[in-house]
């Protein structure tokens, strides 16, 4: 019981001291509240004060500005009129001095026609002056006038030559001038009249199958049928997780047709070991090397070519499977023989033997032997051997200016295979020299002094440059145009022709408020 009476006595007493602790808190709240409003108060009212003179401070410059700004206006204002002033003192000046020529004018009017009619009388004094002498003239040279005539005759026909000699000069650089317009309405009508599909030749072909399965029966037995495959064709044989697909990789084409091929035949006949593929691969060789000679014999009779030496047949053939740059090396050398053909005949040339050039003027990127020579003079020398006429010789091993020119069809086959190789998506860049060549154009232009961008467009056929208004005047851009295009030209290797526009522009700007 005094237990209870103890523990009553301990709560009430916390309960009294915690109500006063309460009191005491809130009393010590409430001033401490009291002195941060105030506190607050006085920092407000400071900063009122200094934003107040940060405003007036502003106004006073701002007003300072506008009046310096008045001033400025005025003072040219006032220049302005004084020029106009002395604009309009010269000009009274030079009206007096108008008025004052057109008196001495009228004065010296007066005089001439005395000093006309004086010269009148003198002239007609000198007249009969110069019969009497050209009487005693006859008497002491002893000719008549007819002679003496005939002599004059004979020194202005010597005279009139020289003078025609020298306007067939004129005539003769004129017509060089002309010369290039006509020699690019030719060329455009030749490409105009000449329409060929452009086919890019990649490294891989894929070889698709029905199922996977037939996956594991390629590779064989820890991989004897897959090497057996790629030691005969000299093709790598790519098997991966792609589905239904087998890659077959090699630079060389007619090694990738001929693995596809037998590729095909075995997986449609079912037995696929190391000896069926040796007799399959070589049965393929055969069918490939016959096709060669079919596609060389059936360009030759489309183009309308005879007399070839079978071998150079054969090498035409084998166009089909090569290409140069990514171009197709027969598509490419049929379009020349086309272009060459054309060309030949708006010049009056021999048509045939220009198309004939045209097919056979990259057979040395064909060769069986290909050692260390330049595929245009080892074209020439296989030209040579099988008996080609000499023009068509020459124009073979001269379309890269390796050898001189001795042909008026040579330059013509250099012009068309150019032609060929340039048109848009005939051949292919690698994507680094690309970047490399659209970025070497950029920083060319970029070398001139006023030049602020530039910019390579249209894959870089193009190249805009913009200038600074300031530092170059119009005439100046008309000259940069002309200097950068040069430029390019004799420092620069890229297909067909860049257009060079020179970009300069004049802005104002103002705003309204």
């Amino acid at each position: 019981m005094d237990i209870w009476v103890l523990v009553i006595s301990v709560f009430t007493a916390l309960v009294a001291g915690l109500g006063f602790g309460y009191i005491i808190i809130k009393k010590i709240t409430e001033k401490k509240s009291s002195q941060i409003l105030k506190d607050a108060e006085a920092e407000a009212e400071v900063i009122k004060k200094d934003k107040i003179l940060q405003a007036k401070e502003k106004f006073l410059q701002l007003k300072s500005d506008h009046e310096k700004h008045i001033n400025e206006k005025n003072f040219a204002v006032q220049n302005q009129e004084n020029r106009l002033k002395q604009k309009e003192t010269s000009l009274n000046q030079k009206l007096e001095e108008l008025k004052r020529k057109e008196a001495e004018l009228l004065k010296a009017k007066t005089t001439y026609d005395s000093k006309y009619e004086a010269l009148q009388k003198r002239q007609e004094e000198m007249d009969e002056m110069h019969h009497k002498q050209l009487k005693q003239l006859e008497v002491i040279s002893g000719l008549s006038a007819d002679d003496a005539k005939q002599q004059l005759i004979e020194s202005l026909k010597a005279e009139a030559k020289s003078e025609s000699m020298a306007y067939i000069r004129e005539i003769v650089e004129e017509s060089k001038l002309t010369a290039n317009k006509e020699a690019k309405k030719i060329v455009i009508q030749t490409i105009q009249r000449v329409a060929t599909e452009h086919a890019i030749e990649n490294s891989v072909t894929v070889f698709n199958i029905e199922n996977d399965e037939i996956k594991g029966r390629i590779i064989g037995r820890e991989g004897r049928n897959i090497r057996a495959l790629e030691a005969l064709t000299g093709v790598e044989i790519i098997v991966d997780d792609t589905p239904e697909a087998i890659i077959l990789s090699c630079f060389d084409p007619v090694r990738r047709e001929i693995a596809r091929l037998s590729l095909h035949q075995l997986v449609t006949d079912g037995r696929i070991h190391p000896a069926r593929i040796e007799e399959v691969v070589n049965k393929t060789k055969k069918m490939i090397e016959e096709e060669i000679i079919e596609t060389g014999k059936r360009t030759a009779i489309d183009l309308g070519i005879h007399g070839l030496h079978p071998e150079l047949i054969r090498m035409v053939g084998r166009m089909k499977y090569r290409s140069s740059y990514g171009q197709n090396l027969l598509q490419h050398s049929r379009e020349v023989a086309n272009l060459c053909s054309i060309m030949a005949t708006e010049l009056g040339l021999n048509a045939k033997m220009a198309k004939r050039a045209g097919l056979l003027h990259d057979i040395g990127k064909v060769s069986d032997e290909e050692p260390e020579l330049p595929h245009a003079i080892l074209g020439m020398k296989m030209a040579e051997k099988f008996k080609e006429r000499a023009e068509v010789i020459n124009a073979i091993g001269a379309h890269h200016d390796e050898i001189e020119m001795t042909s008026l069809i040579s330059p013509i086959v250099q012009v068309c295979d150019a032609i060929s190789g340039a048109r848009p998506g005939a051949r292919r860049e690698i994507a680094e020299q690309y970047i490399k060549r659209l970025n070497d154009l950029e920083q060319l232009a970029m070398s001139y002094p006023g030049v602020s961008k530039t910019f390579a467009i249209q894959a870089g056929r193009e190249l805009r440059v913009m200038v600074e208004s300031d530092r170059v005047t119009d005439k100046e851009a008309e000259n940069l145009s002309i200097d950068i295009s040069q430029k390019i030209q004799t420092e620069m290797t890229y297909p067909g022709q860049i257009k060079v526009t020179v970009i300069r522009e004049t802005r104002a700007v103002n705003y309204a408020k």
